[in-house]
């Protein structure tokens, strides 16, 4: 699992800070999430494939998180993309979009799915053989939501010095491998556990992007591999969080001890401070295993 992290700051692009734009690489998947203004260009500069994109996450419909989709959307036009691209928003994306592409004249050459979300609870709008997605519906002042990416379950993996003591054809070992007993070639049942080795853990991943402190999303997301949750303040500035449904760095870190993730990320930082070590200072304070969110950095687990 691989998160490269395209912006990570609140507000308004600057020259050397950009809006709210990650990609996910998990199980073969690279998802984009967000799309803050500037996306496709921190695209290019890090070297991610766009034709690889077919999935998009859009949490809520600020501009600091979207701004960027229509151009993204028309380059893939000019690059003569084939492939359908998927996007889950809020309801209202597909008619801001469409507009757009209509009064522009700039329809897709590709099939251009919306799923428009909606749902106040928890709901999985993503599944296939080896990934599901799940909202996690959070507090701002608009309707908002968190993504949850699960792994599933894969395959086992085989033991060969075993599997060829025991005597197997080989044309069993995808059976084995999925978790079935089989025959050998002197016709004796073979228990699959003894042969093989179980499947990696599957990883999780959870994307919290704006909203005020929030216990109600601990049971969507606990125990997950990886939580990124924005930490817009810092503690000292706590009263900004009342208004500006946010969250300071401190309250990030709590969700993160209460849900008992395995590393937390703080992003999606006021321009107002001058260090982000600030940031993780103040969450290690209540959570030991902290990371920084930084524009271009490469997250691997």
């Amino acid at each position: 699992m691989k998160l490269r992290i395209l912006g990570c700051y609140s507000a308004t692009p600057r020259v050397n800070t950009n809006p709210t734009a990650q990609v996910l690489e998990i199980n073969n998947h690279l998802f984009l999430i967000d799309c803050g203004e500037g996306t496709q260009v921190q695209l290019r500069k890090h070297k991610v494939k766009f034709n690889r994109i077919k999935h998009i996450f859009i949490s809520h419909l600020h501009g600091d998180h979207f701004f960027g989709l229509v151009g993204f959307i028309s380059t893939l036009t000019l690059l003569t993309r084939e492939t359908d691209l998927h996007i889950y928003a809020p309801k209202g994306l597909k008619e801001i979009i469409t507009l757009q592409m209509k009064l522009t004249g700039s329809w897709t050459n590709y099939k251009l799915f919306f799923h428009e979300l909606n749902a106040k609870t928890s709901e999985i709008i993503f599944e296939d053989d080896t990934v599901e997605v799940h909202t996690i519906p959070l507090d701002h002042r608009i309707y908002t939501n968190g993504f949850l990416f699960k792994e599933k379950e894969g395959e086992r993996k085989l033991d060969l010095s075993k599997v060829e003591e025991a005597n197997i054809n080989v044309a069993y070992y995808r059976k084995l491998k999925q978790g079935h007993d089989v025959v050998n070639e002197d016709d004796v049942l073979i228990d699959h556990t003894k042969v093989t080795l179980p499947a990696n853990p599957p990883k999780s991943y959870a994307y919290c992007s704006d909203t005020a402190y929030s216990e109600s999303i601990i049971p969507i997301i606990k125990e997950v591999n990886v939580l990124y949750h924005e930490s817009t303040f810092l503690e000292k500035n706590k009263n900004l969080t009342i208004t500006t449904k946010h969250s300071t760095a401190k309250q990030a870190a709590t969700i993160a001890l209460k849900a008992n993730v395995g590393t937390l990320i703080l992003g999606h930082y006021s321009t107002r401070y001058e260090s982000l070590n600030d940031f993780k200072k103040e969450a290690k304070t209540i959570f030991d295993k902290v990371e920084l969110a930084k524009d271009g950095k490469l997250f691997e687990f």
